[in-house]
């Protein structure tokens, strides 16, 4: 496969699985989220960090397009769900920050211990809590 078309593979399922994910937030409750989010992957591919990489790159891409406006909930779902797809275990992890009297949220994606959504921004949350594979 060619690098162009691999791009538009993967962007074209980015969008899909950020719409699905924005409309499952928005409509389903939490419980059934998590809950789906916790299931353990069928068939492990340990040696897809060139997959997680391409995943992280097109879930980022298709977040920033016009009318998208995906949030971090949404981004971390649907990267954890393509990161299944490809058979790489990974977790969804919830945290939280404190700002003078402000409190934020924010969802990220781990493999081990490799945060690959959420980048720089998800140092500054303590983890509340993780939901996924184990830690590989």
């Amino acid at each position: 496969m060619t690098p162009q078309t691999k791009r538009r593979v993967y962007l074209r399922e980015a969008t899909i699985a950020l719409l699905l994910a924005r409309l499952a937030v928005r409509f389903l409750p939490s419980a059934r989220l998590l809950e789906w989010s916790a299931r353990p992957v069928r068939n492990v591919h340990r040696f897809g960090t060139e997959d997680a990489d391409w995943v992280v790159w097109a879930i980022d891409h298709a977040a920033t397009k016009r009318g998208m406006n995906a949030l971090c909930l949404p981004r971390a779902l649907a990267a954890q769900a393509m990161l299944r797809h490809r058979g790489i275990a990974s977790r969804l992890c919830l945290g939280i920050a404190r700002n003078e009297n402000q409190v934020s949220a924010h969802a990220w994606i781990e493999i081990g211990e490799r945060k690959l959504t959420g980048g720089d921004e998800a140092g500054r949350f303590t983890p509340l809590a993780a939901f996924g594979g184990a830690k590989t």
